[in-house]
């Protein structure tokens, strides 16, 4: 059902087109958010990440992601909070970040904003989420500093959204639209800290939120403890129950059904969460997303109800709708976890014969059984005659995860498309 916040057609006459905004936690993602539909992605670098356990960005790379980009956009995540040597660090980094085709940064931390004014006057800035702008003054303060962009924190309903949209006009608004959540304060959260020591806000975050524990009584036999799956003999104070359990594990957010409201709104871009994703995350997601922002914008789409439901064929947490439309839903903690009923077994590479092409293996596959490709506009196709071939040309009857080899489809395929095998889904 959508939900009418503010007709903003009388304040916007010329509405921008919605971008939407993939993760790539590195090169091979990145080049798959774009080609299933991104017209944005963010990375980090390395050290300088919220995303600490992504893969991210280093070394010689800048290259090949400029090829990669091409005429779309891709930022930039500076979004740690910066002590003394962070900066120093920051600062013999710079002739780094020039080689990159950065369209933005994207900045929490207030600390770095002059030096990067500085350095690189023709790059935008973006406001973090984890600056935790909710309101319109917040807003107007950072477009004042200098901030093109505002990624609103992710507590903002669709009538805050409104509001801040009707009184700062002249500025960029970003919305997290589907992902992981948490349940602290735009992720200002201490318990991975205290259990393993990695903190969220250096970007190290363990998700301790979402392991898995069991109550049973304490060493001293005077209270209920909790004790975590894979950490036998720790235990932890809380409440009683039966199995293992999450305890602060949060809702994921899926606006798939609410991007009109969100445009409405006065939303410019749409993100999506997961650097720390697979690729079979980034391409299904961002896929749906695109296909059904297409829609909206009057686009012909065949068969976008198939594409919606393929969300629903990736792991993922119980969904809700975040705060957009109040709060009650995701401040419940769910343990309920959807799994993938398929697993993610590679890609199809480049051609290299007629009919023959290059197969980036990420699980093994056999030749005995029934294969699905997916594509940017292909849904997805079944297929139980291709035939793999070694680096020799011998035919072989299975392959393994990182092993080269080829792959001559039973099916008409591209490059791009994703393999996967059903297996089934589990509800946990």
């Amino acid at each position: 059902m959508g939900y009418s916040v503010l007709d903003q057609s009388s304040i916007f006459p010329i509405m921008r087109a919605m971008e939407l905004l993939s993760p790539a936690g590195n090169v091979e993602k990145l080049k798959y958010a774009y080609q299933y539909g991104a017209d944005a992605a963010y990375i980090g670098l390395h050290s300088f990440s919220l995303r600490a356990k992504a893969d991210n960005f280093g070394g010689d790379e800048a290259a090949e992601i400029a090829r990669i980009k091409g005429d779309k956009k891709l930022f930039c995540a500076l979004n740690i909070y910066f002590h003394n040597q962070d900066l120093d660090r920051l600062d013999a980094s710079l002739d780094q970040f020039e080689a990159y085709p950065f369209d933005a940064f994207i900045v929490s931390d207030l600390g770095i904003v002059r030096t990067l004014q500085k350095r690189f006057p023709g790059r935008d800035l973006h406001l973090s989420t984890q600056a935790n702008a909710l309101n319109s003054d917040a807003v107007k303060l950072y477009r004042d500093l200098g901030f093109k962009r505002v990624i609103l924190g992710r507590e903002c309903s669709l009538q805050d959204i409104a509001r801040i949209r009707r009184d700062v006009p002249d500025i960029e608004l970003e919305t997290f639209v589907h992902g992981a959540m948490c349940l602290a304060y735009s992720g200002r959260c201490f318990l991975s800290k205290w259990m393993i020591d990695r903190s969220a806000n250096d970007g190290s975050c363990a998700h301790s939120c979402r392991w898995d524990y069991r109550p049973l009584e304490g060493p001293a036999n005077t209270e209920m403890v909790l004790e975590e799956e894979e950490r036998p003999g720790e235990y932890y104070p809380i409440y009683e129950g039966d199995g293992f359990t999450s305890i602060l594990s949060s809702k994921d957010i899926c606006m798939i059904d609410h991007i009109q409201d969100l445009k409405d709104a006065g939303v410019d871009s749409l993100k999506i969460e997961g650097r720390m994703k697979s690729i079979y995350y980034t391409a299904i997601v961002t896929r749906a997303y695109r296909k059904m922002i297409d829609s909206l914008e009057g686009k012909d789409v065949p068969q976008l109800d198939g594409f919606r439901e393929e969300l629903m064929k990736v792991s993922h947490r119980e969904f809700s709708t975040g705060f957009y439309f109040g709060k009650d839903e995701i401040e419940q903690p769910t343990g309920k976890m959807e799994s993938s009923p398929y697993k993610f077994l590679g890609s199809v590479g480049k051609q290299t014969a007629p009919g023959e092409f290059e197969l980036d293996v990420k699980n093994q596959i056999l030749s005995s059984q029934e294969i699905e490709y997916i594509g940017p506009d292909l849904l997805y196709t079944p297929d139980s005659s291709f035939t793999l071939k070694d680096p020799e040309g011998k035919i072989i009857e299975k392959i393994d995860h990182g092993k080269p080899c080829t792959i001559i489809p039973g099916v008409p395929v591209k490059e791009g498309y994703i393999l996967r095998k059903f297996v089934e889904k589990k509800t946990f």
